[in-house]
């Protein structure tokens, strides 16, 4: 039995046990998708003309349209609006929609719960468990088209295609390096006002795309100190260079220290409950 990927990504965090009951196609995409640090992404289907974005899977169980956005709501209707805005039909007004849905009044695209609910999609499993932004572009009214029918579909397209593409280059990006040069792998990227994180490739490196604007960054890894810097997106095209050189925390410096001594150091917490047992003795 073949499996849809689009619509069998499995959400919750217990999809890496080896019992999971994930397809193999599905855990090879997966496997696929955490090797490689995807920072766009687009799936192309048929059977509508127009864009859609996550979430989708809507919030309220007994619900099956319901809008249902991310914490990076305004990139994505963004990311959609630019495939939709230069397709050559998408947001053409006077054209008939392709069924019952017309989805010109949101300029070609639509928000995947708001249009219908579906568990599990790759969209959705992107967005939570990777650095990727990915969205749904539907391409024709015909799910199926005709080999003849191709060329004048990838003329509608092909525009789309590339200014899509081009939105990768927007946001800030950099490299995050403790004082000695090296690059922190899976450091976490914050953005205030924003709830959620990226970390950064095994090299240090991180992609982060926000629409333009100001907005104040923090890099953050287990054992080193927190830094925040005041990162400007601008309107051009290209990413804002925002770098970081993280030190090591204190309780990490101390810890480093008396390892080549051969000796550990002992937590506050440790300490205080070994005072209070000799005082206990002692009284």
């Amino acid at each position: 039995k073949r499996t849809d990927c689009n619509h069998y990504i499995p959400i919750p965090e217990w999809y890496q046990h080896e019992n999971a009951t994930v397809a193999m196609e599905t855990r090879a995409l997966i496997t696929w998708m955490e090797k490689i640090p995807f920072v766009l992404g687009g799936n192309l289907q048929g059977g509508e003309l127009v864009v859609s974005y996550p979430y989708d899977m809507v919030r309220s169980p007994w619900k099956t349209q319901e809008y249902t956005e991310t914490p990076d709501d305004h990139v994505f209707r963004w990311l959609a609006y630019s495939y939709a805005s230069t397709h050559r039909h998408m947001t053409d007004s006077s054209r008939r929609p392709c069924h019952s849905e017309d989805f010109n009044k949101e300029e070609g695209t639509v928000n995947g719960a708001s249009w219908h609910t579906v568990a599990g999609s790759i969209n959705d499993f992107s967005y939570l468990h990777t650095n990727c932004f990915e969205i749904s572009i539907y391409l024709d009214c015909d799910k199926f088209p005709h080999a003849s029918e191709l060329p004048e579909q990838w003329e509608n397209n092909r525009e789309s295609l590339i200014v899509f593409m081009e939105q990768v280059h927007r946001g800030v990006k950099g490299v995050v390096r403790d004082v000695y040069g090296r690059g922190i792998a899976s450091a976490i990227i914050s953005v205030e006002g924003i709830n959620h994180d990226i970390r950064t490739a095994s090299d240090g490196d991180y992609w982060r795309l926000l629409n333009p604007g100001e907005y104040a960054v923090t890099a953050r890894a287990e054992g080193f100190t927190p830094s925040t810097k005041n990162c400007a997106v601008g309107y051009e095209m290209g990413a804002t260079r925002c770098d970081f050189i993280l030190a090591k925390s204190n309780l990490a410096r101390i810890k480093e220290i008396m390892q080549k001594f051969g000796k550990q150091p002992v937590s506050m917490s440790l300490r205080r409950r070994r005072i209070r047992f000799r005082m206990g003795h002692q009284a």
